[in-house]
Parts: C-alpha cells; sequence; structure tokens
C-alpha cells in the first residue's frame, strides 16, 4: 500500500484535519458527563492536539445502557450472519477510503513513523475486518450423534455486551482484533481506546456508523484506567471483556471481573520474547537484520518485541557486530518523513521509564554495545537512540522485565538444551523465533518452547488465519483466526425429543 506523499504534504493534511475528541455513545459524540476533558498530546514535538472527553462511571453507565439496549432489540444481534457480513464489508470500503486520515492520527497521537501506520497497521486493520467479515457466515453449528428419537444441536449465541480495553501502541489494529469478532458474532460493544492514543477509535466511530451499524452497538469511552476502565471490568451488565496491554493491569481486571459477575475474560499481557540463533542459521546477515527490525520496529513498543536475542557463543561477537549495525541504521527520524526507520516514543513517562532500564542496565554490569541515549531529532519530542547490550546474564533486569522500548539484550549460549532453558526462563510466554538450518533442532526446539507463537527463521510470522495468544503471564485466548470467536460467543446445547 504505497503512497507517495512527501513529509510536507503529510504536514499540510495534520494541519487541517478536523479531530474527534469526544465519546461516542449510542450513535452520537457526546461531552463527558460531568464535562472533564484530558489534553491529547503528541509525542513527536509536545504539542497538545486537543481536550479529549475524559469518561468516568457515569459514561460508562450511559455507554453500558446503550449497548444492552440494542442488543436486546436484535437488529444487529439477531440480525442474518449475510447482513452483518455486508454491514462489515462496507465499513471496511470506509475505512480504506480514509486510509490516510486514520494512519495520521496514529502517528500524531503515538509517535509511529507514518509509513508504519499507512503500510503495516492500517493495512492490517482493513485485513482483520475484511477477513472476518468474510468469515462469519461460514461458522457452523453441529449435530450431535444421537438415536433416531433425539436430535442434539450445537449452537453459538452472541455473549451480549463486551467491553474491550485496548492499549497504545497499535490503536486501531489492535481495537480491530477486539472489535472485528465482537461485532460479526452479533455483539453489542463499549470499548476504551488507551488516553495515550484514543484519536483514532474515536475517528472509527463515525465509520461505523456510516456503514449502517445500529445506534448502541458500538461506543467509544476515552480515558483513564482506573475510571473508565476499571468501571467497565467491574459492571455487572457486561457479559464479556477483552484486554491487551501490560500483565499488572490484566491481573487488576481478571480480579474485577471475578468480583463482579464472572463476565467472560480474556488477556493479552505482556512478553519477554526470546529470539534464539543457533550456528547453522541458513543467512546470518537475514537472521541479524530480522533481529533488529524485531526490537526496533514501532520504537520498540510492542508485546512481540524480539527483545531477548540468544546466540549461540561460537557466533555471538560476529553476529552482535552485525545486528549493531543493523540497529545503526534504524536512528529516530521525524514521523512524518517517508522512510523513517523509527519514530517517537509514546511520551514523556514512557521515554523516562526506557531510559531508567537502560541506566539498570549499565549499572548491573550489561555491556553497552549501542545508543543508550536520548536524542532529538524534533525539539520537544520523545525519542530514545536503538540500544544494544551485550554480554547480559539472564538474570540482569532487562533480561527479565517487559521494557518496551527500543532496548535489546544479548545473552549467549552453548548448546540446544541451555538455550531452551534460558528461553522458558520466564513469566512471559507471548511469542519466540528460532533460527536454525536443522530441520530436526527445528521442531524440537520450537514444541520446547513455551510460547503462543513460535517463528522459525522468521521473525513476527503468520496473518489472519492463524491465532496470536501467550502461555503464562502473557495472557489467555487468543486473538485473530477462527479461534477467535470462541471469546464472543456462548455454545449452547439443544436437546430434542422427537419420539412419539
Amino acid at each position: 500500500m504505497s503512497n507517495p506523499r512527501t513529509r510536507a504534504d503529510w504536514q499540510a493534511m495534520a494541519d487541517g484535519l478536523e479531530l474527534r475528541t469526544r465519546a461516542f455513545i449510542d450513535g452520537q459524540y457526546v461531552d463527558a458527563a460531568d464535562g472533564r476533558t484530558f489534553d491529547c498530546t503528541s509525542p513527536i514535538d509536545g504539542r497538545v492536539l486537543g481536550q479529549v472527553a475524559r469518561a468516568g462511571q457515569a459514561d460508562v453507565e450511559r455507554a453500558v445502557r446503550a449497548a444492552r439496549r440494542s442488543f436486546e432489540a436484535g437488529h444487529w444481534s439477531r440480525a442474518k450472519p449475510v447482513k452483518r457480513k455486508k454491514t462489515l464489508q462496507k465499513l471496511v470500503q470506509l475505512i480504506e477510503q480514509h486510509a490516510d486520515e486514520l494512519a495520521l492520527l496514529e502517528t500524531l497521537d503515538m509517535g509511529k513513523p507514518i509509513d508504519d501506520a499507512r503500510n503495516v497497521d492500517i493495512a492490517a486493520t482493513i485485513r482483520c475486518f475484511g477477513w472476518t467479515a468474510e468469515a462469519l457466515d461460514k461458522v457452523y453449528g453441529e449435530v450431535a450423534p444421537t438415536g433416531e428419537d433425539e436430535l442434539g444441536l450445537v449452537t453459538r449465541e452472541p455473549l451480549g455486551v463486551v467491553a474491550a480495553i485496548v492499549p497504545w501502541n497499535f490503536p486501531l489494529l489492535m481495537a480491530a482484533w477486539k472489535l472485528a469478532p465482537a461485532l460479526a458474532t452479533g455483539n453489542s460493544v463499549v470499548i476504551k481506546p488507551s488516553e495515550k492514543s484514543p484519536l483514532s477509535v474515536l475517528r472509527l466511530a463515525e465509520l461505523v456508523a456510516e456503514a449502517g451499524i445500529p445506534e448502541g452497538v458500538f461506543n467509544v469511552l476515552p480515558g483513564f484506567g482506573q475510571e473508565a476502565g476499571e468501571a467497565l471490568a467491574l459492571h455487572m451488565d457486561v457479559d464479556g471483556l477483552v484486554f491487551t496491554g501490560s500483565t499488572a493491569v490484566g491481573k487488576r481486571l481478571l480480579q474485577c471481573a471475578g468480583l463482579s459477575n464472572m463476565k467472560r475474560a480474556y488477556m493479552e499481557c505482556g512478553g519477554k520474547s526470546p529470539n534464539i540463533v543457533f550456528a547453522d542459521a541458513p543467512d546470518l546477515a537475514k537472521a541479524a537484520e530480522a533481529a533488529a527490525m524485531g526490537i526496533f520496529y514501532n520504537q520498540g513498543e510492542v508485546c512481540t518485541a524480539a527483545s531477548r536475542l540468544l546466540v549461540e557463543r561460537s557466533i555471538k561477537d560476529e553476529f552482535v557486530a552485525r545486528v549493531v549495525e543493523a540497529g545503526r541504521k534504524m536512528q529516530p527520524r521525524h514521523p512524518l518523513e517517508p522512510g523513517a526507520p523509527m519514530g517517537a516514543l509514546v511520551d514523556e513517562t514512557q521515554t523516562r521509564r526506557v531510559l531508567d532500564y537502560i541506566a539498570k542496565g549499565q549499572a548491573e554490569g550489561a555491556k553497552l554495545a549501542l545508543g543508550g541515549n536520548r536524542i532529538a531529532p524534533v525539539d520537544g519530542g520523545c525519542y530514545v537512540e536503538p540500544t544494544v547490550f551485550d554480554d547480559v546474564r539472564p538474570e540482569h533486569t532487562i533480561s527479565r522485565e517487559e521494557i518496551f522500548g527500543p532496548v535489546l539484550s544479548v545473552i549467549p549460549f552453548d548448546d540446544e538444551a541451555q538455550a531452551l532453558k534460558i528461553a522458558n526462563d520466564t513469566e512471559y510466554g507471548l511469542a519466540a523465533g528460532v533460527w536454525t538450518a536443522n530441520l530436526s533442532r527445528a521442531h524440537r526446539v520450537a514444541r520446547g518452547l513455551r510460547a503462543g507463537s513460535v517463528w522459525v527463521n522468521y521473525w513476527d510470522g503468520g496473518d489472519m488465519t492463524a491465532p496470536f495468544g501467550g502461555y503464562k503471564q502473557s495472557g489467555n485466548g487468543r486473538d485473530k483466526s477462527l479461534h477467535a470467536f470462541d471469546k464472543y460467543t456462548e455454545v449452547k446445547a439443544t436437546w430434542i425429543n422427537l419420539a412419539d
């Protein structure tokens, strides 16, 4: 999805944007009930983009009531699958028509390079809605094996009201992973985008309405987790809760689900993903480029970031040199500049967090091989260099905790058994990579890794046909693929007596 726009073109478009900054409830943009707002600040240069409605308890009540009423009315929940399919396909067309605008909102809001926002995030959002729409009328029920005098039916029904709490690093794409299957299966939704990047989801609400999804089926509550997010998780009339974000917040939301109505709760949480490179990797140059991209893409603000690079000791020095060279070419630039390999971190708080981890890595004795500094390609912005630590030990803090920034920890290993032990020595289990030309080893290691996604001679593989989710404290449930439908439906068994 190439685009010929220049930085000046993007800036001119940004200057003319009309931002949607109010909550979207029951088919209308509305102020927060108490009138509160918060600053929406761009990490590109620290400029305040606008004042966004700060949803609270009263707004949660309004949105859940609207969602419940729309669900019970049945205009969407009981619509024929083919009707929901055509409506979602109309939404896909509208997203395509407004792709440049949506990409620009993401870049201004959270600092990612415009090329990534346009060609990766929005393109993947379109694929997500399109694939799910096409799949929704191809999910069949079951007929149980019975005798001639009975009929057993197994059917799926929508949960009801689904609350979705989504992160700031891929604002629209992570929303789509929740919204597409939730809407496809007939639910009504209340979504809370992150307060760090609410603009694209708020704009999506208008497109949802234009596509013909009935009022009340889709509601957006911008605001803070401790207020709007927790209120949704505790609400007694919310039937399902889906979340992508940190493990700490995911644990709190699970508590809320249990303390309220035992709502279905699915958490996609953090990661500290190992990327294992054996000496017999088929192409070390390709593996090094992938290792750099795996941690520096999206400024390292990726739950599956390849933040732990495990390298067989016999090739470690050579391989690290290749990764460092690749990293040098990925310096942050103005995010509206086409071709920028990295942009800004999402805000000042995240920037300080990343710099604190870099300082801790140095204090604990890891060897700084690249970067480590805050830089200023744009005055007032939040930018950190690609950073590589060599000779990291598994017990180092930077090897154990999720940094969510462009910081790579290189850990040497001596054999396959040690590599697996180090890789699995983490509370997380979201993703992992294996680089080897040995087919048997590839299968053995992939099977031994405790991770929801394993990529062989690749990083970040898969498409909408493959489920995504984690083991251990990386969460539960799966996004993408037909498996995602499981989170948004109840399974009903109906047993019919056919005897006279």
